[in-house]
C-alpha cells in the first residue's frame, strides 16, 4: 500500500512539472510593471524561447531615481543593487531549469523557499515571465545589440537641469524609453520625481498644459513608436511638432537617446 501511495505522488509531481512546462513560442518575449513603485524601481522581464523551451531569461528593473541606470547596470557600484542581481540571477537559472513559468511556491510577500540563495521576493518575476510568455514575440528591429543603455545630457540647460535617457532593447527593437532628468541642485530628486510630486508646477507656473512627467512619458512612447531618435523632427527652439501633447523642449532628450544607442547599433 505504501508502494502504491508513493507511485502516486510521484505521478502528481510529474504531472504537475508537465503542466508548468509548457511547449512556448520561439522568439524574444518582453513584460514590465504597469507602474514604478514607491522606491523608484520597474521590473523588467525579457525571455529567449527556442525549439519551444526558455534558453534565457533576463530579470532587470528600470527606475526613476537620478541619474541612475537600469537595476544591473547599477550593481556595479552599489552594493545592495549587487545583491539584487547576483539573487535575480539565480531565478533567472531556476526557470531556465525547470521551464515552470506557473511557479508559485512563494508566500505572501512573494518570497520562497523553493530557490537556493534566493531571498529578494520572485513573485514579481514570475508574474512577468507569465506576462511575456503570452504576449506576441518582440519583432527583429533595427539594432544590433539588445540591453538597457543610459544616457545624461553633457550640460545643464538654462533651468539647471540635464536631461536622461534609459532605453530597453529587446531583439533590436526599442521596447521601453524612459525620459527623465536631473537637476543641478542636489538636495532635488529627478525631473519625473519632482514634477510627479507637485513641486514642479509647470502647468501653475509655465501655464502647461500636462506636467512635465506627463509629456515626458509621451515622448518616451514616440520614441518608442519611431525607434530611432533621428526619426522625430525638431525647430530650432528644441520644440517639436511631431509629437501630439508635449510642448516641452524634446532636443536635449533625443540627443540623449541617440548618444546612448551608438553601442547598441
Amino acid at each position: 500500500m505504501m508502494r502504491k501511495f508513493g507511485l502516486i505522488a510521484v505521478i502528481a509531481v510529474v504531472a504537475a512539472a508537465a503542466a508548468g512546462a509548457q511547449t512556448l513560442q520561439d522568439g524574444f518575449f518582453f513584460a514590465q510593471d504597469d507602474r514604478f513603485s514607491s522606491d523608484g524601481w520597474r521590473n523588467q522581464v525579457v525571455l529567449e524561447v527556442k525549439g519551444g523551451k526558455i534558453t534565457s531569461a533576463n530579470w532587470n528593473g528600470t527606475n526613476i531615481i537620478p541619474g541612475v541606470q537600469d537595476r544591473k547596470g547599477y550593481a556595479a557600484s552599489n552594493s545592495a543593487a549587487a545583491d539584487w542581481a547576483s539573487q535575480a540571477q539565480k531565478a533567472e537559472q531556476y526557470l531556465v531549469g525547470n521551464q515552470n513559468i506557473n511557479f508559485n511556491q512563494y508566500n505572501d510577500q512573494g518570497v520562497t523557499t523553493a530557490i537556493s540563495g534566493v531571498t529578494i521576493p520572485v513573485k514579481p518575476f514570475f508574474d512577468l515571465v507569465r506576462k511575456a510568455a503570452s504576449s506576441n514575440p518582440v519583432p527583429k528591429g533595427i539594432y544590433n545589440k539588445d540591453g538597457w543603455y543610459f544616457g545624461i545630457a553633457p550640460d545643464f540647460d538654462p533651468f539647471g537641469t540635464k536631461d536622461t535617457a534609459l532605453i530597453t532593447v529587446v531583439n533590436g527593437t526599442i521596447v521601453d524609453a524612459i525620459w527623465n532628468g536631473v537637476f543641478r541642485d542636489a538636495n532635488k530628486s529627478s525631473k519625473i520625481v519632482e514634477s510627479n510630486s507637485g513641486r514642479y508646477n509647470m502647468v501653475r507656473l509655465g501655464k502647461a498644459r500636462s506636467e512635465w512627467h506627463v509629456q515626458a512619458a509621451v515622448g518616451g512612447a514616440a520614441l518608442v513608436r519611431a525607434q530611432d531618435p533621428t526619426r522625430i523632427p525638431v525647430k530650432a527652439d528644441k520644440k517639436t511638432d511631431a509629437v501630439s501633447g508635449v510642448s516641452i523642449m524634446m532636443k536635449d532628450f533625443l540627443d540623449t537617446a541617440n548618444r546612448a544607442l551608438q553601442p547598441a547599433r
